[in-house]
């Protein structure tokens, strides 16, 4: 258990503090497309420029609904620059600004971008280290492609951030209590995602729904059973939670990885967590009694200190 010491102790002052208060928006990126063999594309945001040395380079994974203007993106990247890191994140499809270019988007159990991503990376930049940091969704994703890859994956170290390791767990806390706010936060831009598909492909043949069924879809659970399932090929949302969960493949994981988490994280509960059973010797498990969700943050309201960045630097530094 590791204890931070904050007076910021609320689990929503803690979710909520960077994303309200937090306003310095990095100006300097360099933006680079890929493009995957199916026909689709991300966009990949670079802290300032692509290196052109043998920096290490962390590979950042966003969480629902993120992208680079998420401040727990900026705010890492800022701090993996003072210390000698290069950065990248890796925009799920369609989260960049730009629509992508097929009826699917992503998930939370979609590995195979990040995957084709991270080899073109390390065939690239062959002579750097390649670590990664993933958040929310980001973390559950990245967890998992660590668990199928094994010692095969490029990677050299990763850390997982709130990760909702349970996915079914996850969709059912969110609905509850002041939670729900959250829930209807993440919804509306995904729902308008799937909206602006209508107007290229044919929604409701591919995912059996008409356009006013998303609109009036008012859950993550709907929402996944609605379009995720079956747009991904899975038989339903509890089919989907049940494949993509990372909890069952953390055994499997043959590179050092961290988890943070924090016990009063809002959009889940502390039955996600796994038992030393389902641990590999390579994962270690960072556990907070406060910080909520993807927050982290010590200090007072007036002169806060962000734990979170400074954790994950401090680790990738021992390394």
């Amino acid at each position: 258990m590791f204890e931070v010491t904050n007076t910021l102790k609320n689990r929503h002052i803690q979710t909520l503090y960077a994303p309200l208060f937090r306003k310095k928006p990095i100006t300097k990126i360099e933006i680079e497309r890929f493009n995957f063999k199916d026909g689709d594309f991300i966009e990949a945001y670079w802290y300032k420029e692509q290196p052109i040395d043998n920096r290490p380079i962390v590979i950042l994974f966003h969480g629902l609904a993120g992208s680079f203007k998420s401040p727990y993106i900026q705010g890492l990247m800022k701090s993996l620059d003072k210390k000698g890191f290069a950065s990248v994140l890796m925009h799920f499809r369609g989260c960049s600004g730009k629509e992508n270019l097929l009826p699917r988007s992503y998930h939370s159990g979609d590995t195979s971008d990040a995957r084709d991503w991270i080899n073109y990376l390390n065939v690239k930049y062959k002579n750097s280290k390649l670590y990664a940091v993933g958040y929310s969704i980001g973390g559950n994703m990245l967890l998992k492609l660590l668990g199928e890859d094994g010692l095969k994956t490029p990677l050299k170290y990763a850390i997982s951030v709130s990760a909702p390791l349970d996915l079914g767990i996850t969709a059912k806390r969110i609905n509850q209590g002041f939670s729900k706010r959250y829930q209807s936060h993440l919804l509306e831009p995904l729902k308008k995602t799937i909206l602006q598909k209508y107007r290229k492909f044919d929604m409701e043949k591919l995912i059996n729904q008409t356009k006013e069924d998303i609109k009036n879809i008012k859950t993550i659970e709907e929402f996944d059973e609605k379009y995720t399932a079956p747009i991904n090929g899975f038989e339903s949302a509890q089919d989907y939670y049940t494949k993509c969960s990372a909890k069952q493949f953390l055994k499997d994981i043959k590179i050092p990885t961290l988890i943070i988490h924090a016990l009063d994280d809002p959009f889940m509960t502390p039955q996600i967590l796994p038992t030393k059973n389902e641990l590999s010797e390579h994962v270690t498990l960072n556990i907070s009694k406060h910080g909520g969700h993807v927050g982290f943050v010590n200090g007072t309201i007036f002169r806060p200190k962000y734990w979170l960045e400074e954790r994950i630097v401090r680790y990738l530094m021992k390394q």
